[in-house]
């Protein structure tokens, strides 16, 4: 059903969580976190192959036995808290690029093992958008934010600067009614889609025209905290 692209979900599972230790390989309902996220993307029409990068043996393993490929380990300097999504993706072509340069997917899933709960629904639909929106060099979904980011502030020698001196055609948007300001959005992590022409070509994870799935404003469920889990568990329970 892929319309002849080549289609993969990449998984980034590290193994050095701080805030949570082994955060991705957690029972989370039963199941390792990192599981839910391999078994949607089984259950999705257009994925061709699940690949986990990790820089652990011991997560290489349950991705593994889950059902997932794990054909590598990722390089520790790209594996640690400030390390980039960029690093991983391009990591992964890299090394198709070296050893499988006939399997290099039109279209890589980043399916972050934090959000267990995305939809089936909502995978397949951005999928076939990217699919047959070939003027998009990424998808990510995003929610509807409720606080403004143009009243927002720094604090630089214990004064506060605005991070928006200008907006358009307003002067100190900080000082605007929030109805003259234009409605923002977060990324909530749940699915990003990236065309790999693209990517090779810009050097960049999103490139120049990112599509917006908007999800409803609820939809926040990425897991980074121990309070993000116990909140998810009971949302889900």
């Amino acid at each position: 059903m892929n319309s002849k692209l080549r289609i993969i979900a990449l998984i980034p599972a590290r193994s050095g969580s701080k805030g949570l230790p082994n955060k991705n390989i957690k029972d989370y309902q039963d199941i390792p976190l990192l599981v839910h996220s391999i078994n949607i993307a089984k259950q999705c029409d257009y994925i061709d192959e699940i690949v986990v990068t990790t820089d652990s043996e011991e997560y290489k393993i349950i991705a593994e036995k889950f059902g997932a490929k794990c054909p590598f380990l990722r390089p520790i300097n790209i594996s640690d808290d400030l390390s980039k999504d960029y690093e991983f993706v391009n990591h992964y072509i890299q090394w198709l690029q070296l050893r499988d340069s006939n399997n290099i997917p039109h279209l890589i899933v980043q399916l972050r093992p934090t959000y267990p709960n995305r939809s089936l629904d909502d995978l397949n639909k951005t999928i076939k958008i990217m699919i047959e929106k070939k003027e998009y060099t990424s998808l990510r979904t995003v929610v509807e934010f409720d606080k403004s980011p143009f009243k927002m502030y720094t604090i630089k020698n214990n004064s506060l600067n605005p991070l928006f001196e200008k907006l358009d055609d307003l002067d100190e948007p900080y000082n605007c009614c929030r109805q003259q300001l234009p409605i923002t959005y977060l990324h909530n992590g749940c699915i990003d889609i990236i065309r790999t022409s693209s990517f090779i070509k810009e050097k960049s994870i999103t490139g120049s025209n990112i599509y917006p799935y908007v999800m409803n404003k609820n939809e926040t469920d990425d897991i980074d905290t121990f309070e993000d889990w116990q909140k998810s568990l009971k949302k889900y329970s």
